[in-house]
């Protein structure tokens, strides 16, 4: 799978709110009310990322999840990461 320039990473972050371009991964933190949210959302994450066959790196805290999504294989950002985050982005 092909990375994606910064520049297109960048143009695609306009359609996608709440998310950045940090240390060559696309970044999000989702607040919930408490941790249980938080985790009823890594919950929707699984599937809908393994529905996809891409898995990102998830980190929970208390009501924040962090989520970071580069593909490890490819070495970078590519449009299956642009897929997956808009996809989290209905489901949050």
């Amino acid at each position: 799978m092909e990375t994606l320039s910064a520049e297109r990473i960048e143009a695609a972050l306009a359609d996608l709110e709440g998310w950045a371009y940090e240390g060559g991964e696309l970044v999000r933190t989702f607040r919930f009310h408490d941790f249980t949210g938080s985790v009823e959302f890594v919950e929707r994450l699984a599937e809908v990322a393994e529905g996809m066959g891409h898995h990102p790196d998830v980190d929970i805290r208390y009501n924040k999840v962090i989520v970071h999504l580069v593909t490890h294989s490819a070495g970078g950002v590519t449009a299956a990461d642009l897929g997956l985050a808009e996809a989290l982005g209905h489901i949050a």
